[in-house]
Parts: C-alpha cells; sequence; structure tokens
C-alpha cells in the first residue's frame, strides 16, 4: 500500500552462509564488543481533504493540516545474537485550532506529543529469532500499517524459524496495539473477551512458486462489529517470468452462531509491459464483511484509502506503475461494492494517482537522503456518500 511497508517475513527471515574448501587451522575467535547503531528521519506531511462536501474548500488553512515528525531509531547489540531496538517518535502539528477533521484534526490526536513506537529485544538461536515487546507488524489480516507520522505498531511476543530451505515458520502472541495515528495510546487487546490474540504461519517460496497460510485468533474482535473470531488466511502464487499469477482466499468464522462467517476469494495478475508494471485484481466477499485487525487489510483489491474486507460483493483494481526521469509513479481505479441498504447506490469506488521522488542520485550532497512524495485519491464509501477527495504531501530526510 504504501511506499514504506515493513514486511514481517522478511524482517524476521534468517539467512546462514556455508563455504567449503581445503582444511585450514581454526581461527582465533574474538568477541565483539557491544555496538550500538543509531539513525532516524525527519518528516514533513500536509494533507487536505474537502471530506465529500461543498463547504470544505482543499487547500484552505481551515481543511488543511501540516505535521512535522523525527523519529529516531537505536539498534545496541550485547553480543552477536542478543539485540535491543528503540523507535521513538515526536511531533508537533503546526495548524491549531481548526475544524479539520479528515485525520481527526491532529495527526496522533494532540497538536504535540511523543511516543516510544517500538522497544524490544530481538535473539537468535541457529535458525530460530525471538522478538519480545513493542514491534512492526505486517502480515496478510493483521498489520500496523504504515500512513502519516509513524506506523502502528504492538507489543506482542513472536518467533520465527527458517530450518527448512525456502520455508519460514512464524507465531505471534499479541498484547497490546498502538492504533495507526493515535499518539501514545495503546489498547489492551487482552482485556477485551477471554484476551487472547495470536497468529501462527507457514511461508514457502522458491521465487517460481510461493504460498502461503496463517491461522488467527482475535478475541479483541468482540469489542467492535460483527464479534471475535478466527480466520483461516491462504494465499499462493507463481512466477511465469512474463507475468506472475496469484490467488488468496480467507474465511472468517465470527463466533456467535445468528452471525454470518465471511468468505473471500481474489486472484491477481501482474506483468511488465515495456516500461509499465501493470496488476488486475479480482476479491469477491461474500456472507458477511471479512476480520481484519489494523487499518487496512491485505486483500488484492484494497487501495491507499479504502479496505476490501469492509465491502460485501464483488470487487476490482487496475494499475499500472512506471518510472521516468527519477520519478516512480503510479494511477489506479479500484470498485467496491457494498450491502444492499436502504439507500438506491451502495457502489464505491477509488481512484490513486501516486508520484514519488528520491533525491539519491543528486550530486547536491544535503538533499541525497531525502524523498518527496504526492498522493491524490478520489474515493466513495458507497451509500450514496459523495466522493472525497484528498491530497497528501510528505518529505522524509533520513540520517
Amino acid at each position: 500500500m504504501k511506499f514504506t511497508k515493513l514486511s514481517l517475513v522478511a524482517t524476521l527471515a534468517v539467512s546462514a552462509a556455508v563455504a567449503g574448501g581445503d582444511i585450514a587451522p581454526a581461527p582465533v575467535v574474538v568477541e565483539e564488543a557491544p555496538k550500538t547503531t543509531i539513525d532516524g528521519k525527519l518528516t514533513g506531511y500536509y494533507i487536505t481533504a474537502d471530506n465529500g462536501k461543498p463547504t470544505y474548500d482543499m487547500f484552505d488553512k481551515d481543511w488543511s493540516q501540516l505535521g512535522l515528525a523525527a523519529t529516531l531509531n537505536v539498534n545496541h547489540k550485547f553480543t552477536d545474537n542478543i539485540a535491543m531496538n528503540l523507535g521513538a517518535v515526536g511531533y508537533v502539528n503546526t495548524n491549531r485550532d481548526i475544524p479539520f477533521d479528515y485525520i481527526g484534526e491532529y495527526f496522533e490526536g494532540q497538536d504535540n506529543g511523543a511516543f516510544i513506537n517500538v522497544a524490544n529485544i530481538t535473539a537468535t538461536l541457529m535458525d530460530t529469532t525471538f522478538i519480545l515487546g513493542r514491534q512492526l507488524l505486517n502480515t496478510p489480516m493483521l498489520s500496523g500499517f504504515d500512513w502519516l507520522l509513524a506506523p502502528g505498531s504492538f507489543e506482542a511476543y513472536t518467533v520465527a524459524n527458517s530450518s527448512i530451505e525456502n520455508v519460514t515458520l512464524i507465531g505471534s502472541y499479541v498484547r497490546t496495539w498502538r492504533v495507526n495515528n493515535t499518539g501514545d495510546n495503546w489498547i489492551k487487546l487482552t482485556d477485551i473477551d477471554d484476551g487472547n490474540n495470536w497468529t501462527v504461519s507457514a511461508a514457502y517460496d522458491n521465487k517460481t512458486i510461493s504460498g502461503s497460510i496463517w491461522f488467527y485468533n482475535v478475541d479483541a474482535g468482540a469489542a467492535v462489529s460483527p464479534d471475535k473470531y478466527t480466520q483461516i488466511y491462504v494465499d499462493g502464487g507463481y512466477d511465469f517470468g512474463v507475468a506472475k499469477l496469484l490467488a488468496q482466499y480467507v474465511n472468517t468464522n465470527y463466533n456467535t452462531d445468528t452471525i454470518d462467517d465471511s468468505n473471500v476469494f481474489g486472484v491477481k495478475g501482474t506483468a511488465t509491459l515495456g516500461s509499465f508494471d501493470l496488476m488486475a485484481a479480482y476479491v469477491n466477499v461474500s456472507d458477511n464483511v471479512a476480520g481484519w485487525v489494523g487499518v487496512m487489510d491485505g486483500l488484492y483489491t484494497s487501495s491507499w484509502n479504502t479496505a476490501t474486507g469492509g465491502s460485501e460483493g464483488n470487487n476490482f483494481k487496475v494499475e499500472a506503475a512506471t518510472e521516468f526521469a527519477g520519478i516512480s509513479a503510479s494511477a489506479s481505479y479500484a470498485y467496491y461494492e457494498y450491502k444492499d441498504s436502504a439507500v438506491n447506490n451502495n457502489d464505491g469506488h477509488e481512484i490513486d494517482v501516486i508520484l514519488g521522488y528520491d533525491f539519491k542520485n543528486t550530486d547536491i550532497v544535503v538533499i541525497k537522503d531525502m524523498d518527496l512524495n504526492v498522493v491524490y485519491t478520489n474515493t466513495n464509501y458507497g451509500a450514496d456518500t459523495s466522493d472525497i477527495n484528498a491530497l497528501e504531501v510528505y518529505a522524509n530526510y533520513k540520517f
């Protein structure tokens, strides 16, 4: 979805190298001293929207917000196998006392503030990695979502194993959740219903054939509609070289017998034609909306603003992306079908135009670590609502 989205599998993948050759005397083992690495980024984020209302004027100060944030990441290695990770975010909103409500008036819910988004211990034992504490998770139907000033985060206990070639096994037990754009507000998922929220998965990828299966138990679903649930997510793909075909299936089994379970089936194809990367996807959501944890789900037709799991019916999306003069550009159109209601029109849509430029190839040293991004969206959520136009412009400077 976003330009910067952390993959859980990629983050936890453990690689090993084995060298062969003549037998040589064993080298003297010298234990490395503890090592600390510090990096981060500065972010400026401007957003304006008309909220689908004729009284809202885009670019007017009353209907715009500019947020500034600094993210500091610290990694301290105690040994080669044990490390501590900290990620702190401080932010300020430059426009105060305004009625703008597209993102809740302020970025992160307050005019200024700070919070610890990541704080964990990572330990590796052979082919197994443990992450204990606040961390970023990005699984198909449970995700922190990287948008605005900082990604959503979870306090969780995660373990990943890659002992089998091309296979990654993952398990994660989630305790708390900082929803994207809510500041230092952590929801204690363990206090909701039975308090058990976890996922286990197995993924296979040999570069040609890929697939994964995830099982979710989400008791925290009892706090929202429809209900708490268990869920099975399965996907698979085959890379033909010139094109790639993928499919996914999701079954959400809600706890209450009187609530219909949800079934989702989706297919997606991608191909490269000249300098353009093309994508087309279709997803059907039947019987009920799907369950997911996060602002966005992992269904193929989801867009910048719209999560497909909230629809009921047939959905499709087409997208084209390219790069020219150092500018990455993509344009997409998605159609969403919502459950029949008393209104006449239950069709929704989203149009996204996304531009990005990375200054890494410039000769100007002071901006080589900077990127600039522009996102225009036109979104309609059905139910006879008006189109919502929004423009987001954000820049990151990494250090």
